[in-house]
């Protein structure tokens, strides 16, 4: 595993962006598995922002028992320069969200919202064991009533890939979670534990969905 800082390091994999796709489920990255589910998870203006301000501080991972470890970067990166370049199905770039104009902006509680760029280590406990899992976030979706970020795997995560997590409120003022995401193992040791690594990721993808639906606060 790469020993240099994590703001350095490069994602793992090619179609940065691609969760964003429309016919990703149809069309995945080659040799890629796709995903995608969507969930209620309450209804009214507070569960809203309850959600929302959850999944934007890392909040979906931490209450599926997953440890986040917030890395260190340079100025320039923290605040939203890192902007990955994707492409349509018709081969133009696709501008990258900034979320709040590339400003650091932060919860009720003081804690900052994420943005591009921001880097993390992701502890997750399966059984006995821990699994160390870097990842960058690729995008930020910050629009009225759809929020967002997806994160795409670096060099050390198990798995190669993108995942992204979108909450937003429906004009009748229901609560949903959606979890888009394309994935494969990173290496011939995590294929040779593939039936294991599945499971651990349907464990915890069924726990991202329980985590914005329990009491407020």
């Amino acid at each position: 595993m790469s020993r240099s800082p994590l703001w350095e390091r490069v994602v793992s994999y090619g179609a940065v962006g691609a969760t964003k796709a429309p016919d990703l489920m149809n069309y995945p990255p080659e040799g890629f598995r796709p995903f995608e589910g969507r969930t209620r998870i309450g209804h009214g203006d507070a569960r809203w922002n309850y959600a929302w301000q959850e999944a934007m501080t890392w909040g979906i991972q931490r209450r599926s028992g997953i440890r986040v470890r917030l890395a260190e970067s340079p100025r320039e990166i923290g605040e939203g320069t890192y902007t990955p370049v994707s492409f349509d199905t018709g081969g133009t770039p696709i501008v990258p969200d900034l979320g709040a104009h590339g400003e650091t902006v932060y919860g009720p509680e003081g804690q900052s919202f994420i943005a591009p760029g921001d880097s993390a280590m992701l502890t997750i406990p399966f059984g006995p064991f821990r699994v160390h899992a870097p990842c960058r976030v690729i995008y930020v979706i910050d629009e009225p009533k759809r929020k967002g970020f997806a994160y795409g795997t670096i060099d050390g995560h198990p798995e190669s890939g993108e995942e992204a997590f979108i909450v937003d409120q429906t004009d009748d003022g229901s609560v949903w979670l959606t979890i888009r995401a394309f994935s494969r193992p990173a290496s011939w040791q995590w294929r040779a534990v593939y039936p294991a690594l599945r499971l651990a990721q349907k464990m915890y993808t069924n726990r991202y969905f329980r985590a914005l639906s329990g009491p407020l606060g």
